[in-house]
């Protein structure tokens, strides 16, 4: 009897796994398209939407899972999930283009999807500079003007691409700080930036619209809002009224009280929706997508258990169709003191987040994870 040698393929570059095998070259990649597998959720689907999408991808040899009450017509809407190859998804797309009931709109949004799953993106690398007195990592080691242009520098030199600065520590059971005492922090070192001409990004961490609205008229391009437009009202049309990017973060619950035990059924759905309807906010606000960054926000309101869950399905947010930014940098959910030990955990960390294409990293120790980007891309080489 043959002894037959078997294995699974876990390598992503399908294209050089035809070419292994000696696959015709003209022809691999449109084959490719028959081994990718995509599964996809979608959201309160009418039961005529349901039963014609069930249909469809049946027709296209793959399925459609349904709620079981969809049967017995006693629901009136129900999720589903979708499955099949790359090419048997884009056939139910173009089947779907032909369907009543609103059908034609969810066919374009798995293309859009299909196309997402194929972004190529290199992380980028955002550096804190904390201008504060009581930051969880650095708290008033930057305080003075002169040590925060001296961090500048070095997070410039060890390869930042971002520098996020911050007057206004959120982390847990923080108290606000005042507009008129973040600015104080932050006008001289923008301004130092300025009249020296360094040319870097720079984003804000602020929830206050007057702070936002001063920095970007002094030369800040990103705005960071912890609390996704929740905190100030007013910072939807400080966004709008520039060409600034947003990044909306997550957040249940403000700094004072985020920690109090937070609660969620489905963490993963539930900050996917809000995000969701954060982005429909900004958009209705006529603020493009293309000036939207996500943040699934890791450590605000959320449990240990939150977080690692959030970090192993980030993937499940390139759906939204935003750039993602992920801060797991010395955060308390690593359960260590030491910032070097933090350094190293957070860094191995982020090498998952790499791997799985996130768009920017919020760091503090920038020259390890310069040097990581370096080896991953060597390994991914």
């Amino acid at each position: 009897m043959k002894d037959f040698l078997l294995k699974t393929i876990n390598n992503t570059d399908l294209e050089k796994e035809l070419e292994i095998i000696g696959f015709d070259n003209s022809y691999k990649k449109i084959a490719k398209n028959k081994y990718e597998y995509l599964n996809i959720k979608i959201y309160d689907l009418t039961l005529p939407q349901a039963n014609i999408l069930k249909q469809t991808a049946l027709s296209s040899g793959t399925d459609c899972a349904l709620n079981k009450n969809v049967l017995t017509n006693t629901i009136e809407k129900t999720d589903c999930i979708l499955t099949g190859s790359i090419s048997q998804l884009k056939d139910i797309s173009k089947s779907l283009k032909k369907q009543q009931f609103g059908l034609k709109e969810l066919s374009e949004k798995i293309e859009t999807l299909i196309e997402l799953r194929n972004k190529n993106t290199e992380t980028k690398l955002a550096g804190i500079l904390n201008i504060t007195e009581n930051s969880f990592s650095d708290g008033g080691k930057y305080l003075a003007k002169e040590q925060a242009i001296e961090h500048l520098h070095e997070l410039i030199e060890d390869g930042a691409d971002i520098i996020d600065i911050g007057a206004e520590s959120t982390k847990p059971y923080s108290e606000s700080v005042s507009a008129v005492v973040q600015l104080e922090r932050i006008l001289p070192v923008l301004e130092y930036i300025r009249e020296n001409n360094i040319k870097i990004p720079i984003s804000i961490d602020t929830r206050s619209s007057e702070v936002a609205k001063k920095c970007i008229e002094n030369g800040a391009s990103i705005i960071n809002d912890v609390s996704g437009f929740d905190y100030d009202e007013k910072m939807v049309e400080v966004i709008k009224n520039s060409n600034a990017k947003i990044i909306i973060q997550h957040s249940q619950g403000t700094p004072e009280h985020m920690q109090d035990n937070p609660q969620y059924e489905n963490i993963i759905d539930e900050i996917f929706k809000e995000l969701e309807n954060k982005i429909k906010f900004a958009k209705n606000n006529e603020i493009d997508k293309s000036r939207i960054i996500i943040d699934v926000g890791i450590g605000f309101g959320k449990k240990r258990k939150d977080n690692f869950e959030l970090l192993k399905r980030i993937e499940d947010f390139k759906s939204l169709g935003c750039e993602i930014m992920v801060g797991i940098s010395r955060k308390s959910f690593l359960n260590l003191n030491d910032n070097f030990e933090k350094d190293i955990y957070s860094t191995a960390l982020s090498s998952l987040l790499i791997e799985k294409k996130v768009d920017y990293l919020r760091v503090h120790n920038v020259k390890m994870h310069k040097k990581l980007l370096e080896l991953m891309k060597e390994y991914g080489e």
